[in-house]
């Protein structure tokens, strides 16, 4: 398949007194940082102090909009239209992209989180919606999403550059979509074994399901989950992992 990947990670979600993730111990290791904008998780400091921390790192930024589900974690769906949608992703990535400015950071894409992020994996007007919102911020943004889902297919309608994204940290269900986090085997909790499936993800295109059968993918990047709690170790061994079999980690890249 490819011999390069990009690896990002889900920062900057603590707010306030909270704090959620260890997003300096994870930095090292990622070339693509998706910031929250303040609905599940993150404030104006944060959003601030992280982007100044990828810009040290020299590790891309992006805005992840979610849910406006604090208690949540915006992991809950919520009954939203698809104008609520566009309204709220147009908002957050306007917020993000106005610090991102102040830091003179050049903003580099947008990942819905959560909820939001699978809802609109299978519901074609809120991918719509989402990948409008974008565009209209700004065409030059890169739109993350599963492979072969809508968020994927609208971006692309509306002349949208996409990454389509794997997960080392989640298990599969047979037609690609990820396993609920309700159920106990949502994710993936071994470090070494999330190693060996984002390689083959990387170089093979394939994925083992939850239910054993075999089944495509495309990774052009790879995420890791900044508040799950194998976090740094995970990204750690995943990188090392990479290298290690001779694939170039690097950032999606504007229009790339």
């Amino acid at each position: 398949m490819t011999d390069k990947v990009d690896l990002n990670c889900d920062m900057g979600e603590s707010f306030g007194a909270y704090r959620i993730g260890a997003d300096e111990a994870v930095f090292p290791f990622i070339t693509s940082a998706n910031v929250a904008c303040g609905y599940h998780g993150g404030d104006p400091s944060v959003m601030r102090s992280t982007i100044a921390r990828a810009r040290q790192r020299g590790v891309a930024v992006g805005a992840h909009p979610g849910l406006p589900d604090l208690i949540g974690f915006g992991r809950r769906a919520m009954d939203v239209t698809p104008e609520d949608a566009y309204d709220m992703v147009v908002y957050q990535v306007g917020a993000l992209l106005g610090f991102a400015n102040a830091a003179k950071v050049e903003l580099q894409h947008v990942k819905a989180h959560g909820a939001l992020y699978n809802m609109a994996a299978v519901k074609q007007d809120l991918a719509a919606a989402i990948a409008r919102a974008v565009r209209d911020v700004d065409p030059g943004l890169v739109l993350f999403g599963l492979p072969g889902s809508h968020l994927i297919s609208e971006a692309e309608s509306v002349g949208l550059t996409t990454a389509c994204e794997a997960f080392a940290d989640r298990n599969y269900m047979n037609d690609g979509s990820l396993v609920s986090r309700r159920r106990p085997d949502a994710q993936i909790h071994d470090a070494d074994e999330a190693v060996t499936r984002a390689i083959r993800m990387v170089r093979e295109g394939k994925i083992r399901s939850v239910d054993g059968e075999e089944i495509s993918i495309r990774a052009d990047t790879i995420c890791i989950h900044g508040d799950g709690p194998h976090a740094v170790e995970f990204a750690e061994k995943i990188r090392e992992g990479f290298e290690e079999a001779g694939i170039a980690v690097r950032a999606v890249g504007r229009g790339k």
